[in-house]
């Protein structure tokens, strides 16, 4: 583990990193690997790095000109986390690999959570009564310029939704104030008419310190759907968590969502110009989430098997078998080809 640069993404220390790491393993030849957004990565360091694989996430349409600009470099090789990246870098004449996220086998609808001899359901986790129909939003607040997780379509869906249904709770799985340039959602709600009594926010501490993954598969089982509907997503790795816990989803119908829907509703959007990257989000319509969410409470409670079966694949055993596998094996060749070319 390196601490990170001076740089809000680290692109300033990454080959300094990546050098001393390869010093250190001179028996094995080194490989760069990224894993987060690649248009913020301007360091002409990077330019000497001979290989660099790029885990790209694209959550844009079309791909915005500086992800086509990062994944065209010789010394670069993309990884499409989803079927639709993959397809935006096709469009855009970007030869790349495929491979998705995975999860791990403790987000099922069995998972328990113990503390010392005491077994916690999810429910009691999140501090709601077991007669309440709830709807869980587990997104990060980052970011208001714009909110790309849409809290505010999202928030206001809910707060309409709730106005007939006294049995609905919301939990916030989230960072509440704002405080990573994000949005104050304690504002926002009072705003969408959802009263104080309405809505649960995740322990702040808790949040900020580390949660177990056994109490997110306990509260994610608990609840009666996610509602992640954002304005992109590279993949969304929550949408595949809570199925695989037989929890349905709604989601946009953009991006890499809705190839994520085995058992859920993917909500019709409309178009928004992200100025900063030049290229197009899609906001989810509130009338649509309204609507999905009225389905989902009348649909039957309880495991969802169809959900369930949909997330399988996405273990993460079976993700490294059926692709990073073959991955792995044509970065190797592609390593090997620049050697010797240069």
């Amino acid at each position: 583990m390196y601490p990170r640069g001076m740089a809000p993404y680290s692109d300033d220390v990454m080959v300094a990193h990546w050098m001393d790491w390869a010093n250190g393993n001179q028996n094995l030849k080194p490989l760069l690997m990224t894993l987060f957004d690649v248009w913020p990565l301007k360091s002409e360091s990077l330019k000497l790095v001979p290989n660099i694989a790029s885990w790209v996430p694209i959550d844009h349409a079309p791909c915005p000109l500086d992800v086509v600009e990062w994944c065209n470099r010789p010394n670069v090789k993309p990884i499409a986390m989803s079927l639709f990246g993959q397809k935006m870098l096709n469009n855009a004449d970007v030869e790349c690999f495929y491979a998705p996220h995975g999860i791990e086998s403790v987000f099922s609808p069995t998972t328990k959570f113990m503390n010392g001899d005491r077994h916690f359901t999810g429910r009691e986790l999140m501090g709601i009564p077991d007669d309440k129909f709830v709807v869980m939003m587990n997104a990060a607040n980052k970011g208001a310029s714009p909110s790309r997780k849409s809290f505010s379509e999202n928030l206001l869906a809910f707060g309409i939704f709730a106005q007939t249904r006294p049995d609905a709770m919301l939990y916030l799985h989230t960072e509440k104030d704002g405080a990573m340039g994000g949005v104050n959602l304690v504002a926002l709600l009072a705003a969408c008419g959802i009263r104080e009594d309405q809505y649960k926010f995740v322990d702040q501490y808790a949040y900020r310190t580390g949660f177990p993954q056994q109490a997110v598969a306990m509260m994610y089982a608990s609840a009666d759907v996610l509602l992640s509907a954002s304005m992109g997503e590279g993949f969304g790795l929550a949408v595949i968590e809570a199925q695989a816990c037989g929890t349905r989803v709604i989601v946009s119908d953009f991006s890499a969502q809705p190839e994520l829907v085995g058992s859920g509703w993917a909500v019709e959007v409309q178009p928004f110009w992200d100025n900063h990257q030049k290229s197009w989000f899609c906001t989810p319509q509130v009338g649509s989430l309204v609507d999905a969410l009225k389905e989902s409470y009348d649909a039957p409670r309880g495991v969802d098997k169809v959900a369930v079966d949909f997330a399988a694949p996405y273990d993460a055993d079976r993700v490294w078998e059926a692709y990073w596998k073959p991955v792995m094996k044509g970065l190797s060749e592609w390593c090997q080809s620049s050697s010797s070319q240069s």
